[in-house]
């Protein structure tokens, strides 16, 4: 046998060998997230209902009101404590996430997950405008880089499984592990690749397969199978990913602004937390169609019997409630603020159309449809708008018409200079710990080839001391591409693929040639 023949059933061995590795530790890792998630999604909607109670019976008492207020304040006081015993458990999650994978963030796993599992439910049950799709996804996160940390020999592996475990997340938080596996590729791995792919599929099922045991076999949001627009109407689809397109850069711009503005106050970090709490007291008393993240505002939509005076109204109130709700720092998503205000969005614009002739059956086509182009607008991810809205509704009929509003909302947003809102968040938080660099999250990529007698050859990735700011993506050996783990042994003439941000590229490229150049 050849010595080629060889090495390429070495080669086929290691593939097959890594992509066990990967199965079998995204399999645990999509347990562990489905178990965690059923039980938040549980606490956080049975307190939450508990709450809904109490401020209802406290609001005809004053005594007992009074005493509530002051309840809300005590826990305003304790998530400010959990915050600030772990910033990185504020907001959202999904740019903390992105930050891990791109080597930018570093922090406890478990505390992280800890934190957020408390703070993230006490948010959820007073009934914030705040989503639980972001703290799942982060908790996803940390458990997948929890089960790498465990065997030091997969370090290499810490991305798979961290966008893994972000994707078990994202799919136990909504029932769509379609939706899941696209969000990991196109919003936080922000590449394809074959056993990021492998790893997410099957965490992603695993973790759906574990809520659907909780919580059942139905979509989060129950739509009849909607009617198909007749191509003459088609004008309507247009407008509506124009007024989408819009709101999402609103809602952007209201997210990023208001942070600012709270962030520049000279206040107790626990002031704005505790107004944020009172504020959603006084939402689930006085109007409570507004209550929580936004489920609730959406399944009322389907009557579409609002006026559009009134839309207008839960409109604005939505925008501010969400805006001072995340703006507060309070562990806590957008998903399903943001998919909130795009069905109120569709749905004023479905009565538009309906006064314009469009007829009244197809006004649900305009309340699903906004939420996706809303999505995509605010996120810049279309492809997991699409599926998400999919999964979630549980309609599969309105490709075309999506795709267009989808397409026309991103493109607006994008004309009105709109940026990803995940992207400007991660910069916030990194500029807030002095390291934003010029382009933190444009990975450059530097080919290396391997030469006779250097540093390189003949050893173990694990016991190279490559630079810290460097990842190794990809091994090419002839015609061969290899996921090279710790224990892989490189040799002359290897081309080794390395990713690194654009402020490190020549400092890499410097010492990386170093390390790989032939010696005398």
């Amino acid at each position: 046998m050849r010595i080629d023949d060889i090495n390429q059933d070495q080669d086929l061995d290691l593939k097959r060998a890594k992509g066990m590795e990967i199965l079998g530790k995204s399999l645990l890792i999509g347990i562990l997230t489905g178990l965690v998630i059923s039980g938040y999604r549980l606490l956080g909607s049975r307190l939450g209902d508990l709450f809904k109670e109490v401020y209802l019976w406290a609001s005809q008492r004053p005594l007992y009101f009074a005493l509530l207020v002051l309840i809300l304040v005590v826990l305003a006081i304790f998530v400010d404590f959990l915050v600030r015993g772990e910033p990185m458990i504020s907001g959202s999650g999904i740019p903390q996430m992105e930050g891990i994978l791109h080597k930018k963030i570093h922090y406890n796993w478990f505390k992280v997950l800890l934190y957020k599992f408390v703070g993230g439910i006490i948010c959820l049950a007073v009934g914030m405008s705040v989503g639980r799709e972001g703290p799942s996804v982060q908790m996803g996160a940390c458990l997948g880089q929890g089960v790498s940390e465990k065997n030091k020999d997969s370090r290499k592996l810490d991305n798979y499984l961290i966008t893994a475990g972000g994707s078990a997340g994202l799919s136990a938080a909504f029932g769509a592990p379609l939706a899941g596996v696209c969000f990991a590729l196109e919003e936080a791995h922000k590449n394809f690749s074959y056993y990021v792919l492998l790893g997410c599929m099957l965490s992603s099922v695993v973790a759906d397969f574990i809520t659907k045991i909780v919580f059942g076999m139905e979509p989060s949001l129950q739509f009849r199978e909607l009617d198909l627009l007749p191509l003459e109407n088609y004008w309507a689809f247009v407008l509506l990913g124009l007024a989408v397109g819009v709101s999402g850069v609103i809602f952007n711009q209201g997210i990023l602004r208001t942070k600012a503005f709270i962030g520049k106050q000279k206040l107790p970090s626990f002031v704005p937390m505790a107004l944020a709490f009172l504020l959603s007291a006084g939402v689930s008393i006085y109007l409570p169609v507004l209550a929580g993240g936004g489920h609730q505002t959406i399944m009322a939509l389907k009557s579409g019997d609002f006026a559009i005076l009134f839309l207008l109204f839960l409109l604005l109130v939505k925008y501010i409630f969400t805006f001072l709700c995340f703006g507060s720092n309070v562990p806590g998503g957008i998903f399903f603020p943001l998919l909130a205000i795009g069905a109120l969005v569709g749905s004023i614009m479905g009565k538009i159309f309906i006064g314009l002739g469009v007829d009244q059956s197809f006004y649900l086509n305009f309340v699903v449809l906004a939420m996706a182009g809303h999505f995509a607008a605010i996120v810049k991810a279309p492809l997991t708008g699409l599926i998400l809205i999919f999964e979630m509704t549980g309609s599969m009929s309105q490709f075309l018409g999506l795709a267009l509003v989808v397409l026309v909302a991103t493109v607006t947003a994008d004309l009105l200079k709109g940026e990803p809102i995940y992207d400007e968040l991660l910069k916030g938080i990194l500029k807030k710990k002095g390291q934003l660099g010029a382009s933190y999250y444009e990975e450059n990529f530097l080919k290396i080839t391997v030469h006779t007698g250097s540093l390189c050859s003949n050893q173990r990735v694990m016991d190279l001391d490559f630079p810290s700011y460097v990842w190794i993506t990809e091994l090419q050996r002839g015609k061969h591409r290899i996921l090279p783990t710790g224990s892989t042994v490189l040799q002359a003439g290897d081309l080794l693929i390395f990713a690194t941000d654009e402020g490190h590229y020549h400092d890499a490229e410097k010492i990386l040639g170093d390390m790989t150049r032939e010696r005398p």
